[in-house]
């Protein structure tokens, strides 16, 4: 048995599943609604029910207060209807977005490749003959066996590849999905994923140079972005700040380097905070924000810039680029929000990075 959803200001109507939640049915039908920890704790995906009734679902009471319950508000990642709804969000219309449906998919691990000591490159052959349609950026939800449930990672390769995509998954200490993968998961194992997800791809209606930041395996999301520009012959300043403890982390490094040398227009500047003294490295050491500082003399004006990466690393990039006089219009980062990460309060000046 399923309802109609109509989403407003759209006047858009479509199939809802029962059980299934609003945001899902919204992303499958090819509607963006604004989200981004996907478990009713962040509040990101609040919405009015302006008709209809709702099941509020697992949603916090933090995130959706009683009062704004009694208004009619809901978050979208949690509530299922009980009948036909109508909802009114807040849609963000994007020119750069392609307004992908997500779709379900399956597919076999063809290889396991250890890029570091804690990154795995995981490679899933789709079933599906056309693969996988997705803006360079954007991520899917593999699917997990064992209750472990779903976790986000992104597609790493190009969308010209859009048969076999890489995963890059690096090892979260007492992590049950990442840990599933690097112990149990090996060539040969059939996959369920979802996708694709995520707000992360380059602006290019913007025709302004591109500034990547990237540290640990947020690499995965600018890789495919700059392998996506060069492919279409982009002409503009592209520059990667790529950050990692030591060499030995530095994933990529060789293909980087390469590029630049193909490529005039763009510029690799890989930095090592941890890197012993004694070797030899003869590269930036110091941070990715400290890199990226040095490189443009503290000046980041006339550039859009993409963050991937650890928390403290996006908040650091985020603070330089602003010092520089890049603000936030101008700022976008990879949205992967955990249960911890929900919990914790950030300025509302950076309301949409």
């Amino acid at each position: 048995m399923g309802y109609e959803l109509t989403i407003e200001p759209l006047g858009q109507t479509i199939e809802i599943e029962d059980g299934q939640t609003i945001l899902d049915a919204a992303l499958r039908a090819g509607i963006y609604l604004p989200h981004a920890c996907g478990h009713g704790l962040c509040a990101t995906c609040k919405v009015k029910v302006v008709d209809g009734e709702v099941e509020h679902g697992e949603a916090s009471p933090f995130a959706l207060m009683d009062f704004e319950r009694e208004e009619g508000k809901t978050l979208a990642c949690c509530a299922t209807a009980q009948c036909d709804v109508t909802i009114e969000a807040e849609i963000e219309e994007d020119p750069d977005s392609l307004n992908l449906a997500i779709q379900d998919f399956h597919g076999t691990v063809t290889r396991i490749e250890p890029l570091t000591p804690t990154i795995k490159g995981v490679f899933v052959k789709l079933d599906a003959p056309a693969g996988i349609r997705f803006q360079a950026g954007q991520y899917v939800n593999l699917h997990l066996p064992d209750n472990i449930g779903t976790r986000a990672f992104s597609i790493a390769n190009a969308p010209s590849n859009a048969t076999e995509i890489e995963l890059n998954i690096r090892i979260v200490p007492g992590g049950a999905g990442t840990t599933y993968v690097h112990e149990k998961l090996k060539p040969g194992d059939r996959v369920h994923l979802s996708g694709p997800y995520g707000r992360f791809f380059v602006k290019q209606s913007a025709k302004l140079p591109s500034i990547f930041m990237a540290g640990g395996s947020g690499l995965s999301s600018p890789r495919s972005m700059i392998l996506d520009l060069l492919e279409h012959g982009c002409q503009l300043p592209i520059t990667l700040f790529y950050g990692q403890r030591t060499r030995e982390e530095l994933y990529y490094h060789d293909e980087f380097v390469a590029l630049a040398q193909k490529h005039a227009n763009f510029t690799y500047v890989p930095a090592l905070s941890h890197e012993p003294e004694d070797s030899d490295w003869d590269g930036f050491r110091g941070f990715v924000h400290e890199a990226a500082k040095a490189h443009f003399n503290g000046d980041f004006r006339g550039n859009k810039a993409y963050l991937c990466g650890p928390p403290l690393m996006i908040e650091a990039c985020i603070s330089t680029l602003m010092q520089g006089r890049l603000f936030e219009r101008d700022i976008h980062t990879e949205k992967f929000i955990s249960a911890a990460d929900a919990q914790q309060v950030r300025s509302p000046l950076f309301r949409n990075l």
